[in-house]
């Protein structure tokens, strides 16, 4: 007898195949059967009419500190999320020296927006090396599963203390080469690394954003004798110029995946095209270069209980702001404080956050239909000139709906056109992987975790002003071409003998629910989270994880151990 029979299912296996009805069995995790009349479980459940896909492998997440608080990992579980990786962009908390907590939490908060007094609260510091990091997260109850990379922040912290800034010494490098290796033998995924200059806390750059050339590459040959892991890095030069020649590099020393952040920029809306065909050249040669682009362009969420928005350093809504939100919302409805409000000039001088909050033209209200491809029309700016008010006005107005819990849609990048046309072109291409959800991050400003839901509920279901995706291919996008990214070859296909992770879905019903900010963080502290409607059911290891997006209290997650060759000079360690 089977565990759990799924009869008469929509198939859509993750392979890109035509999707066929099929019946689905499990045993002892894995799948066991497919095909028609399958014998009896002690599950069974009716699919007929209902998409069965593979569980989503989102490999771009930062779980590295909620891990040790919450057993469900959400918001990426509510999205069918099976499998998560963390420790991206250079930045996590091991390794860790007893003495640097502060400075990791502090590098975390500034970089991923992640509230320190819920990272002080929640997280164990069970650990000290990676190989103890990865020991504590087996450990860990979970409802999905997770694959840790060595981040260089904590990483260059751990080895050099106080000098993390700073250039490292060649017996500093050659230690920080041999923690990665030992990393990886233990089985981390990879290796992670930032170089932009976005990326900042209270202490400056994030430690390893400058760092030489020599130093990654004495890295990447650490990764090359462990004979596994991925190097993922996000660069101002989006593997453009400066970046082609370090990315082959690296590649050749590790003799595994590179990936890096790919986007539109504004200050080149046609460069990304150039990055796609580097890949292309570049796994034609061998190496194994993949750019790492999203399914909607990256969007700041301006609310009042937002971290950012357009009147955040105005002197009233200073004075306003220790509020509760109720109370805020009255004052600014009063014709007076409005006045005031908007006489006023914002106190920030950084040039770039006030142009980010006064693009005017760029900023679109969210709505009740959630709509991250709105037309210019729906513009702030556009709205302004059509009743005659200033683009102020229609933003503060627009912000106080919903008794102030509306939000404004203000994308970052991959929106220069005002349509979602690069971004299709990016996701369809042969070398590109799905990623950049940031799972578990930007708690007050950005909410991208449902891009695995998105996928769906746009591309496939409810895109509007261009081409959509087949549920085919959009599946497959999710599932195998992910997992294949981070050499996860149990997972991401239905096939017998690859792992019971699935989703059942209601095509029909699927559907992203508003944004919303809730303060269930360790000591209160606030996220953005968004649901989602359509999941009827989440299965992981064979487990029934979610029945209609509500948890079920089962933990057949785990933590991924990714091998290690026998070469390395731990395997007899």
């Amino acid at each position: 007898m089977f565990d759990l029979v799924f009869r008469s299912a929509d198939l859509v296996d993750g392979t890109g195949a035509p999707m066929r009805m099929a019946d689905v069995a499990v045993a002892d995790g894995v799948i066991a059967a497919i095909g028609d009349d399958l014998g009896p479980a002690v599950l069974e459940v009716d699919a007929k009419g209902l998409v069965l896909s593979p569980g989503w492998v989102d490999i771009h997440t930062h779980y590295d500190g909620q891990v040790s608080w919450d057993e469900q990992l959400s918001p990426s579980g509510w999205h069918g999320v099976t499998t998560v990786v963390m420790g991206n962009c250079g930045v996590g908390f091991a390794p860790a020296r007893h003495d640097g907590h502060e400075f990791l939490i502090e590098v975390m908060e500034g970089v991923e927006d992640i509230p320190g007094t819920a990272l002080h609260e929640g997280i164990a510091w069970e650990w000290e090396t990676f190989p103890e990091y990865l020991d504590a997260i087996e450990a860990r109850p979970l409802a999905l599963d997770v694959v840790a990379q060595v981040p260089h922040a904590a990483l260059r912290a751990y080895v050099m203390g106080t000098r993390a800034h700073e250039d490292a010494t060649p017996d500093e490098v050659a230690e920080m080469a041999r923690i990665v290796e030992e990393a990886l033998f233990h089985g981390a995924a990879g290796f992670t690394t930032s170089r932009t200059i976005l990326h900042r806390s209270t202490h400056g750059l994030v430690p390893g954003t400058t760092a030489p050339d020599d130093e990654l590459l004495a890295i990447a040959e650490a990764m090359g004798r462990a004979g596994h892991g991925v190097f993922q890095l996000i660069s101002d030069n989006q593997g453009l110029a400066e970046d082609r020649e370090l990315m082959r590099a690296i590649a050749e020393r590790t003799g595994g995946t590179v990936t890096y952040s790919l986007a539109q920029s504004p200050l080149d809306p046609g460069a990304f095209r150039d990055g796609l065909a580097d890949a292309v050249v570049a796994q034609s040669e061998g190496l194994d270069v993949r750019p790492q682009v999203a399914v909607r362009p990256t969007g700041m969420l301006f609310g009042l209980q937002a971290s950012l928005h357009p009147f955040i350093s105005h002197p009233t809504m200073r004075r306003l702001e220790p509020l509760p939100l109720s109370e805020r919302v009255a004052a600014l409805r009063q014709p007076e404080v409005r006045a005031q409000l908007l006489s006023e000039e914002p106190t920030i001088t950084n040039p770039v956050s006030r142009i980010l909050m006064s693009r005017w033209a760029e900023i679109f209200p969210l709505g009740d239909d959630v709509d991250y491809e709105p037309e210019p029309s729906r513009s702030v700016a556009a709205m302004a000139e059509r009743e005659g008010r200033t683009p102020e006005e229609v933003a503060l107005d627009l912000m106080l709906a919903d008794d102030g819990r509306a939000l404004l849609f203000a994308p970052l990048a991959g929106y220069c056109d005002q349509d979602h046309e690069a971004l299709r072109e990016m996701m369809e291409h042969p070398v590109s992987v799905l990623g950049l959800s940031d799972g578990g991050a930007h708690c007050g400003l950005i909410c991208d975790v449902s891009f695995p839901t998105y996928l769906v509920t746009h591309w496939v279901k409810g895109r509007t002003r261009g081409p959509r995706l087949g549920l085919e291919q959009a599946v497959h996008l999710q599932t195998q071409r992910t997992a294949e990214a981070y050499g996860l070859d149990d997972r991401g296909t239905i096939e017998v003998g690859k792992r019971a992770d699935l989703n059942l879905i209601d095509l029909e019903s699927m559907a992203l629910d508003l944004p919303e900010m809730i303060f269930d963080l360790p000591g209160g502290g606030r996220r953005l989270v968004q649901r989602a409607t359509g999941y009827v059911m989440t299965v992981q290891a064979g487990q029934v994880t979610y029945e209609e997006g509500v948890d079920t209290g089962r933990r057949p997650g785990r933590l991924v151990r990714c091998a290690a060759t026998e070469g390395s000079a731990f395997a007899s360690s």
